[in-house]
């Protein structure tokens, strides 16, 4: 795929994330409480169950900030030692330190409280957007990207882009399930997630070219 087409479609992402966040942000401050929250919410929690709470909680463990640090010094450390990729260390690292500073950001503009309907676990902070949903989509895409580029294997590209969304969903409806979050955080949160990876990969795309014609 050529470079102009490349930053057309992360352009398009970004934009589209951000209408589609934007819309959500005006429908929760419009509507403290949505019906599609509570729909949503009584269907996942009514499969609660004492093995899916440990999965569930399991799964919130993955997408917490410590285990978030763990695995980005992993990746780190694969990406620099192994594959050699010293340039998009970078990357990773301005959209793994970015997202959870946007997203500590978004919460104190809209300060939403968490949903008090059926916690199994006990956590304070504000609710809008998910932090655990929007730091996974930003840990499992910016991931998928950067080895999509280097993985030619098209069974290994499908087996890459499944194993992510079963962690970015798996994580984003344990919040739910676990009663702290509203279905409506964790969508807003993959939606900033998005806008933030595809604006972040359009300038990384931009530097990459314009650093091969100094070069030249």
């Amino acid at each position: 795929m050529k470079l102009k087409q490349q930053l057309t479609i992360a352009f398009i992402i970004s934009v589209l994330s951000l209408i589609g966040f934007s819309f959500m942000a005006f429908t929760i401050s419009a509507n403290e409480y949505l019906k599609f929250d509570e729909d949503v919410i009584s269907l996942v929690q009514g499969w609660e169950s004492p093995l899916l709470t440990d999965i569930m909680k399991f799964f919130t463990y993955i997408g917490s900030t410590a285990s978030l640090i763990i695995l980005s010094l992993v990746i780190l450390f694969f990406l620099y030692r192994v594959l050699k990729h010293r340039l998009e260390l970078v990357l990773f690292t301005a959209v793994m330190v970015g997202s959870p500073l946007l997203n500590l950001m978004v919460k104190l503009f809209f300060q939403r409280a968490r949903p008090d309907l059926h916690r199994l676990i006990d956590i304070g902070g504000y609710s809008f957007p998910s932090g655990h949903a929007m730091n996974a989509f930003s840990l499992y895409g910016i991931l998928t990207f950067l080895l999509w580029r280097h993985i030619t294997a098209r069974w290994a590209r499908i087996l890459m882009i499944l194993f992510s969304m079963l962690m970015i969903l798996s994580i984003g409806i344990s919040r739910i399930y676990l009663g702290v979050h509203y279905p409506s955080d964790i969508i807003a949160g993959y939606l900033a997630g998005g806008c933030w990876i595809a604006i972040s990969i359009w300038f990384f795309q931009r530097y990459q070219d314009r650093r091969k014609n100094k070069d030249r």
